[in-house]
């Protein structure tokens, strides 16, 4: 089936990344602008990290995903005492074959949710680099190849809980998007307890993509038309959080390569094929923040990134 058969089928008028929006947000109730964001990172092609408390959602939000994607989905729960195995795979002697046999690690799925990351020990967390980055995982000198899409949903602590490590900065650069969910308002309680959305209503959704066609959306939205003065909006907000010497981090290129790509996801959001400044400016916070200030609460430093985007200046829309 093409892409354009599934979007005619899409139980919504609304263009497909808005329709997974729309979806996602009948069982995340009242966090739209962060299902949007998870949405953006899930069709840049990058992964998501989620700093927050426990049950405050995150197990919904990586589930419906992979619902919509009518995809595989997995969960790793993060502990001192997780090895690299228990997430790639190991090699097993069959001794009456007499041959070693590889067994697929949960890593082999389209939506990883890795609960409490930064409660595992920074050799599990290294078995996520080569995943993330190359989407294959090398294992006794054999390299095998992971399912498209590969979507990784990680969660972690807050810094001052006992017992976490924190990610290394490789780590941390290969999230394309961190965002916090925060507690549910008080309406929102509410319908959760009357049994509106919530993880019971997860099994409900229908897919909405295969993977073959998820595939052929992502690269309608990487080539969507980025002006020359857009793409310097993006390079200026950049260089001014690198000069200003404050924070933990130096961004690396895969950082603005990462605000591209999401920002991209965001002009489709918004039924747009080109990329406009408030694409870029409400990327960056959540694209940038984890990255350059990782030793502060992730609000904290999105915070800190918006001041700085406030002293860039903004080109005029184009397309």
């Amino acid at each position: 089936m093409t892409l354009t058969q599934e979007l005619g089928e899409a139980p919504s008028t609304a263009p497909l990344p808005r329709t997974l929006v729309d979806a996602v947000e009948t069982v995340l109730l009242g966090k739209r602008r962060q299902v949007e964001l998870a949405v953006a990172a899930l069709l840049a092609g990058s992964h998501l990290m989620l700093e927050d408390e426990p049950g405050v959602g995150k197990t919904v939000l990586a589930s419906a995903l992979s619902r919509l994607l009518a995809g595989r989905f997995s969960r790793l729960q993060g502990s001192p005492d997780l090895l690299p195995s228990d997430i790639v795979g190991v090699n097993t002697f069959n001794a009456e074959k007499r041959s070693w046999e590889f067994h697929h690690g949960p890593i082999f799925t389209n939506v990883l949710l890795f609960d409490e990351l930064n409660r595992s020990t920074p050799r599990a967390q290294s078995a996520l680099l080569e995943a993330m980055a190359e989407q294959q995982v090398s294992v006794d000198g054999r390299t095998y190849r992971l399912p498209a899409p590969f979507f990784v949903v990680a969660t972690q602590n807050p810094m001052d809980h006992a017992g976490t490590f924190p990610l290394v900065e490789g780590q941390r650069d290969r999230f394309g998007v961190a965002i916090s969910l925060g507690l549910p308002s008080r309406d929102v309680e509410r319908s959760l307890l009357q049994g509106t959305g919530g993880r019971d209503a997860v099994g409900a959704l229908q897919p909405v993509l295969s993977a073959e066609s998820f595939g052929e959306l992502r690269s309608r939205i990487s080539s969507f038309h980025v002006a020359e003065p857009v793409l310097e909006y993006a390079l200026d907000i950049v260089g001014a959080i690198r000069i200003t010497g404050q924070g933990n981090q130096v961004l690396s290129t895969r950082a603005t390569q990462s605000l591209m790509a999401v920002s991209r996801s965001m002009a489709a959001l918004r039924d747009r094929s080109y990329v406009v400044p408030e694409d870029i400016a409400d990327a960056a916070p959540f694209v940038l923040a984890h990255r350059a200030r990782p030793h502060e609460p992730l609000p904290v430093a999105a915070a800190w990134v918006r001041e700085i985007i406030s002293t860039v200046a903004v080109p005029a829309p184009s397309k």
